[in-house]
C-alpha cells in the first residue's frame, strides 16, 4: 500500500494523485506476480478510473456491500467476508493475494487473514486524509523484513505480521 510520511493512504475526497509512477508501476508487477487481488469498491472505482483495472492476466475479487455484476470473467464481485474471500481465491489456485484499500485491509488485519504488509511510503504529508487503517480496532506486532530504496524520495517497508 503507498502511504504519506504520516500514514495516509488518500486526501478526504479519495485523491491518490501523491502517489507515483515508481509505486504504480511497483504495484501492477506485484500484482502480475501474486496473479490475484482483493479491492474493496473505493479502490476498484479509483483503478477503474486511473485505467489499470482490470489487469486481464489477474483474477480479482471487489468487495462490496452494493450488488454490482461483473462484466469481465477475471472479475468477481462479492460481499462475502474476508475469511470467504480467501477461501474463494484459494479454490481457484491462488495461495497469495494481495489486498488493495485501507477499509478493506483493516478488516483482514482485524481478522488476522494477513501474513505480510507492505508499505510504499512516499514523500508527502498531509494534515487530512484517509488514514491507512482509520477506525479499525487491532493491534498487531510487525517484524521488519525488508527495507528498499524504490527511488530518490521512496522507499518501502516489508513488515511480516506476528501471529
Amino acid at each position: 500500500m503507498a502511504i504519506t510520511a504520516n500514514g495516509f493512504i488518500a486526501k478526504e475526497d479519495d485523491d491518490t494523485g501523491f502517489i507515483s509512477d515508481v509505486e504504480w508501476k511497483g504495484f501492477l508487477k506485484k500484482m502480475k506476480e501474486v496473479g490475484s487481488d482483493i479491492i474493496g469498491r473505493r479502490t476498484y472505482e479509483l483503478a477503474l478510473e486511473d485505467g489499470w483495472f482490470p489487469d486481464k492476466n489477474a483474477f480479482h475479487i471487489v468487495m462490496s456491500k452494493k450488488r454490482m455484476k461483473s462484466r469481465w470473467e477475471n472479475v468477481v464481485f462479492t460481499d462475502k467476508s474476508p475469511r470467504e474471500a480467501l477461501r474463494m481465491m484459494a479454490e481457484r489456485g491462488f495461495n497469495e493475494v494481495l489486498i488493495g484499500g485501507g477499509t478493506l485491509a483493516a478488516s483482514f488485519m482485524k481478522q488476522h487473514l494477513v501474513d505480510e504488509l507492505i508499505l510504499d511510503v512516499e514523500p508527502k504529508v498531509f494534515g487530512r486524509g484517509i488514514g491507512i487503517f482509520t477506525g479499525s480496532d487491532f493491534d498487531l506486532d510487525l517484524e521488519l523484513i525488508g527495507v528498499k530504496k524504490l527511488s530518490k524520495n521512496e522507499v518501502q517497508l516489508h513488515y511480516r505480521v506476528l501471529k
